[in-house]
């Protein structure tokens, strides 16, 4: 009988655990996404994990609250990705993406590179560096999400790279008009140096169409096509931390535990979007969706993370974003000179 009872009575407990915390998250990513809507410039994600913080660290919710949060950061972030790939047909951005391959190659590497070098100069962490370079090299706070599955950072490490992140893609927003006008870049120039060199989309969207409306066209699609290495990224990874596994002798290894198996639903919404099955009309409802997932997700993050330890981080980090966003930026451009292209 006792054992009976106490079965029934951790059914309902974890339930209202769970629900307690996915509400509680719910609530900051919808106060986010409104706050994104009246200042684009920074957008519902970068609000969603700063209110997620603010919340964790002034408010500190109890244990009550912790299986919803936790799902929503594993979970929800997964199929935020998947909702991606139903925007992204992959007949739209072929043209636009050969034409950027090149530019995109090299910023990429550059990126890689940077993050590397000067990470190691700087002593930032493994997990975090990657994080930082993966951002400011993919497409920010998107490819951060898409990668953190596989590599597991701790919080405070995933927060502190997107809130790096969001730090340039201000100065991008800010500085590259200006300084596109300064080199006298063409449209399609300048579309390319912030499709491959500005982290975020809405931050590529606002600069573009700060220039021109060509440029701005020319830029998001430039920066659609550079998203698709979210899928390459997050495979050779999961091959990685499936070989460290096994090089450190993991008992239990096994290739599909660490295979991102989301990247894959990611490649189906990416195909029925380019087959036609999804239909046009649905793909606004979608995109909202996908955003509105993504800010629960990083609320939910923002959540578990310790402030304290994130200022314990210092400005390293910081200054890791600053050089291999430069690198990046000065890449695009030299490449673009090199082929004529500006």
């Amino acid at each position: 009988m006792s054992s009976s009872s106490s079965t029934l009575s951790l059914v309902p407990e974890r339930r209202q655990n769970f629900w307690a915390g996915l509400v509680l998250v719910t609530l900051i990513a919808f106060l986010a996404l409104m706050a994104g809507r009246a200042l684009p410039l920074i957008g519902g994600p970068v609000f969603g994990i700063l209110l997620g913080i603010i919340v964790r660290n002034v408010l500190a919710p109890g244990a009550a609250y912790e299986a919803g949060i936790r799902f929503a950061a594993k979970y929800v972030l997964q199929w935020s990705i998947v909702a991606l790939g139903a925007g992204l047909s992959l007949s739209q951005v072929a043209h636009t993406g050969l034409d950027s391959l090149a530019v995109t190659s090299v910023t990429v590497t550059a990126a890689a590179l940077a993050a590397w070098g000067l990470g190691r100069l700087l002593g930032v962490s493994g997990r975090l560096k990657l994080l930082i370079g993966v951002g400011t090299a993919i497409c920010g706070g998107s490819a951060i999400a898409a990668v953190t599955p596989i590599v597991k950072p701790d919080d405070h490490e995933t927060a502190f790279a997107i809130s790096t992140i969001f730090l340039f893609n201000v100065a991008a927003v800010l500085l590259f008009p200006l300084l596109g006008h300064w080199l006298h870049l063409s449209d399609a120039g300048f579309g390319m140096w912030a499709g491959t060199a500005i982290n975020d989309t809405s931050s590529v969207v606002a600069a573009g169409y700060s220039y021109s409306k060509a440029a701005g066209d020319f830029a998001t699609i430039v920066k659609l096509t550079r998203a698709t290495l979210i899928i390459p990224i997050c495979l050779v990874l999961a091959l990685v931390v499936a070989y460290r596994e096994k090089k450190h002798g993991a008992g239990d290894f096994r290739l599909a535990r660490v295979f991102p198996w989301f990247i894959l639903w990611f490649l189906v919404a990416s195909g029925l979007r380019t087959a036609g099955v999804i239909p046009a009309g649905w793909l606004p409802w979608i995109h909202q969706a996908a955003e509105f997932l993504i800010i629960v997700a990083l609320a939910a993050i923002g959540l578990s993370s310790n402030l304290r330890r994130m200022a314990g981080t210092g400005v390293r980090p910081i200054l890791l974003g600053l050089g291999v966003w430069v690198a990046v930026s000065l890449s695009s451009l030299a490449v673009q000179v090199v082929m004529g292209q500006m």
